[in-house]
């Protein structure tokens, strides 16, 4: 932790970058728990809280595009900063959501939300090159990385605390304050970055943004390898989107703690903060940074995340669902780590941007069709939580095999380096 720390110390402009994430995090954990919460009490149906996650997810795939080229095109401190005001006025509108009639108000709001913040995450990390020398850009993008877990288990416990004690509409204030407070962090940044100039200036964005995508998207068609790579997220998004939406029903009705369905929920986001933030460590430190290491480190996250979610359906307890909700984060930040990796030693530069771009949407699409699914299931098949849960973990299982007859073909790195045409 030398070298992390190292950094925060001797660079002001990045640490106060990466404070303006710590309270931005922390602030978005305590929303997602107030809302969770707050459409249980006016609904407490399935498919309710599917659409919340929904509201989540589209606004972030529908915005990627044009989220790259209000990056490219604004100086990148200023964007950062209005995207965090806006946020804040926007969050203050869920205190108008106060009774069944409104919940509509509060997908809304959610959407908008999400789509500045659609803006904000590409903004922030093409910003930090910016702010770091470029040998401690490695050190930087892992304690972004890291920071968001560890946010995840810390905000979690935090929020599921606020709400279950203070009430949702303060734990939406804290949230709102928290984008206040990201906001000054990065006014006293004093690194300022130039907007780009664009080829094709009669294009509009979209359009623009709509071909560099259409490009990646026939580059990958034609390596059926690579774009076997560029799915390995969304192979795990569709059981870890279910589980997503399953885990609301786990705290609020399977296993309330105190009779408390938010604290229930804290506690299991916090578990999934510990496991995708150390799961990932753990398994480089084991395993090392070698092309065969990183393909066993994908078989060991896609075994953990199935063993994870076969627990979740069979949890007889909530210290259980503690358990499989760790082992299951494990698998989920392993995945998430080593395929990112892969993707950018094997994506040509010039194409990087928008392969990640197909990556980011096919995993947006993936996890929001698991999402409705289980809502779907858990509300109208009439099949209980464990038999929703243990169909995610088939899921799992068929991803799974997927993978290592892909993990079977590329095993050498050689043979397969041959193949890819860049």
């Amino acid at each position: 932790m030398k070298i992390y720390l190292s950094l925060l110390q001797r660079n002001r402009n990045f640490r106060n970058l990466w404070f303006a994430r710590v309270v931005s995090n922390l602030g978005d954990w305590f929303n997602l728990l107030a809302a969770a919460a707050l459409i249980a009490n006016l609904s407490g149906a399935g498919t309710a809280i599917s659409f919340l996650f929904l509201a989540r997810f589209l606004p972030l795939f529908a915005m990627s595009p044009f989220a790259g080229v209000l990056a490219d095109r604004f100086e990148r401190r200023t964007l950062l900063i209005w995207t965090d005001i806006l946020r804040a006025v926007i969050v203050l509108g869920f205190l108008l959501v106060d009774r069944p009639e409104r919940v509509w108000l509060l997908y809304t709001l959610t959407a908008l939300q999400f789509m500045i913040s659609a803006v904000f995450t590409p903004t922030e990390q093409a910003y930090i090159p910016a702010v770091v020398e470029k040998d401690d850009l490695v050190t930087a993008n892992a304690l972004d990385s890291f920071t968001w877990s560890t946010m995840l288990a810390i905000g979690a416990l935090l929020g599921g605390l606020a709400t279950a004690f203070l009430g949702v509409q303060t734990a939406f204030i804290l949230d709102a304050l928290t984008f206040v407070l990201s906001a000054w962090f990065l006014t006293r940044i004093n690194v300022r970055s130039r907007g780009q100039p664009h080829a094709g200036e009669g294009q509009s964005a979209a359009k623009r943004a709509f071909l560099e995508i259409v490009e990646g998207m026939r580059y990958l068609a034609g390596q059926p390898t690579l774009l076997a790579f560029a799915l390995i997220k969304s192979g795990g998004a569709i059981v870890w989107g279910a589980v997503n939406v399953l885990e609301i029903p786990l705290a609020e009705v399977a296993f309330p703690l105190n009779s408390s369905g938010t604290l229930s929920l804290g506690l299991i986001y916090a578990a999934v903060g510990i496991g995708t933030g150390f799961g990932p460590i753990a398994v480089r430190a084991w395993l090392g940074d070698a092309w065969g290491g990183m393909l066993k480190a994908l078989s060991i996250g896609f075994f953990a995340m199935t063993l994870g979610t076969l627990g979740l359906a069979l949890a007889p307890s909530l210290g259980w669902v503690l358990g499989a909700t760790a082992m299951r984060g494990i698998g989920t930040g392993v995945i998430w780590v080593f395929s990112a990796v892969l993707l950018q030693l094997l994506i040509p530069d010039r194409l990087r941007g928008r392969v990640f771009a197909f990556e980011f949407a096919a995993f947006t699409l993936a996890q929001s069709f698991s999402t409705l699914w289980a809502g779907y299931a858990y509300d109208n098949l009439g099949w209980t939580l464990s038999q929703v849960l243990l169909s995610a973990a088939v899921i799992s299982v068929v991803m799974t095999a997927g993978w290592l007859l892909i993990h079977a073909r590329v095993r050498g790195r050689s043979a397969f380096m041959a193949e890819v045409r860049t």
